[in-house]
């Protein structure tokens, strides 16, 4: 599909008046008062190998385990941030379906291992911290913080433990870091993180994600398929049902669909409405619904007569930002500061762009097939003295985000609302005749771009016969 076929309909509407009909977010952006760059606008559509998922792929444990072998322990993947590893010697604990590893910060950088003792197995770390060695508190084996085998007990019943010998050094992940995200890949054939993230990097250059800290950490435990939770983030089609106090003020099929090879983006825009409300809205009901504002109450913000929802709401945006980024934020476009930037690296990491400071990530709860983790992050912008780490606050399957997770605010409710729709999904995916779910060719360009790549990364390197 062409820019040119998805587009015309929508510019056609738009011109013409019609209620509720916005531009394309490719030209929408054209109007702002502050522009964006160019190559932040330009369209990469996708035209998906298939719009048919087999359903399998989010119910079956054959599938998991499918993933296990040729996703899991051979892609990259968003492990932990650079500041979890303020000092040497600290470290985390990341889990994935089933494996455990510790990501350390050495004297030599950061460097990751298999999470098990190399004697009788038991895990090495089973909780985040700091230490000078890797000692397993089953019969005292002990590895240096370069996974070097240091000490074994009753050495002289083991005669074949050398401790110079490779074999008895703790395996090792890769490890590559962009723009303080820490990520690892347990295959030492794999290709380097530059090469894996190509192009993303230049487009976070504007938003200097080095320089932010982790202001909020929630964990929302989920009775789905990791997959299942992902794919509610990933179009805006679901905005009108399961976000109706946005409908007025997020649009949807005008929304931008860009896939760049391991890395995809979704952007949705502020300011304009989805496209099946049925009621016709004005600039300054739109600001109204943005801001909260019931009856009767006064905008905090200045709208004149002529004013636009976005121009209003981006000069605003502008001034809340200006006391973290001082007057740059004057050069900063409309775009980036409103819009919701949804950028995804294959398989399961979304860091927003533009000026927002959302993060997401979706795994296994544990080797569970049925389970996930999804778990929200703010990334904050911060000048001086970097500001302390936030904890994990964990939400469990049947708790509230809006009432376990204050720190998220108004994204808590946001959070809850998909939520309620993801352990049902997976329910009707277990009890439906169907095989396959259908996807749109545009607004769900970008889950048909991801299973188009499980494909390649598990169906394809499966010796056996996958739909």
């Amino acid at each position: 599909m062409t820019t040119a076929d998805w587009a015309a309909p929508l510019r056609e509407a738009a011109q013409s008046g019609e209620a509720n009909k916005s531009l394309p977010w490719y030209e929408l952006v054209h109007q702002d008062a502050v522009a964006l760059p160019e190559y932040l606008r330009e369209a990469h559509h996708y035209t998906p190998k298939s719009t048919e998922v087999p359903i399998e792929r989010y119910t079956s444990r054959e599938w998991h385990e499918l993933e296990k072998e040729h996703l899991w322990r051979k892609v990259w993947q968003f492990a932990c941030r650079e500041e979890h590893l303020p000092e040497v010697g600290s470290y985390v604990v990341y889990d994935i379906a089933g494996d455990s590893y510790v990501v350390v910060r050495t004297r030599d950088g950061i460097k990751a291992f298999v999470n098990a003792c190399l004697h009788r197995g038991r895990t090495l770390k089973d909780y985040d911290g700091r230490c000078s060695e890797f000692r397993c508190s089953f019969h005292g084996f002990t590895w240096r913080l370069d996974g070097s085998l240091r000490f074994v007990p009753a050495r002289g019943e083991l005669p074949g433990v050398d401790l110079d010998s490779p074999e008895w050094a703790l395996p090792e992940a890769q490890v590559g870091t962009w723009g303080g995200f820490v990520f690892i890949n347990p295959d030492p054939a794999a290709e380097p993180l530059e090469a894996f993230l190509g192009g993303l990097p230049d487009h976070f250059a504007r938003w200097d994600f080095e320089h932010r800290y982790l202001e909020a950490h929630v964990a929302k435990m989920l009775r789905c398929n990791w997959k299942v939770a992902q794919e509610a983030f990933d179009e805006g089609l679901h905005l009108g049902a399961t976000h109706p106090q946005s409908s007025p003020y997020v649009g949807d099929v005008n929304a931008a669909v860009d896939v760049y090879g391991n890395w995809a983006r979704q952007i949705s825009p502020s300011g304009t409405p989805v496209e099946d409300l049925p009621v016709e809205v004005e600039d300054i009901d739109i600001v109204k619904r943005m801001l909260d504002i019931r009856e009767g109450e006064k905008l905090p913000i200045p709208f004149e007569q002529d004013s636009t929802a976005r121009g209003s709401m981006s000069a605003a945006a502008r001034e809340r930002w200006r006391a973290a980024l001082g007057d740059e934020v004057d050069e900063i476009s409309d775009a980036e500061l409103l819009d919701h930037w949804n950028y995804a690296i294959f398989p399961n990491f979304h860091p927003w762009g533009g000026y927002n400071r959302v993060v997401y990530r979706f795994r296994p709860n544990g080797d569970k097939h049925d389970e996930c983790i999804f778990e929200v992050m703010f990334l904050t912008p911060y000048r001086g003295e970097r500001p302390k780490t936030a904890e994990c606050t964990y939400v469990g399957f049947d708790q509230s985000a809006a009432e376990k997770a204050p720190e998220l605010s108004t994204l808590a409710m946001v959070m809850d609302q998909d939520c309620f729709n993801m352990e049902a999904v997976q329910r009707g995916l277990s009890t439906t005749r169907r095989t396959r779910a259908t996807l749109t060719e545009y607004q769900e360009a970008m889950i048909a771009w991801r299973h188009d790549l499980l494909d390649e990364w598990v169906r394809d390197r499966d010796s056996g016969d996958r739909p």
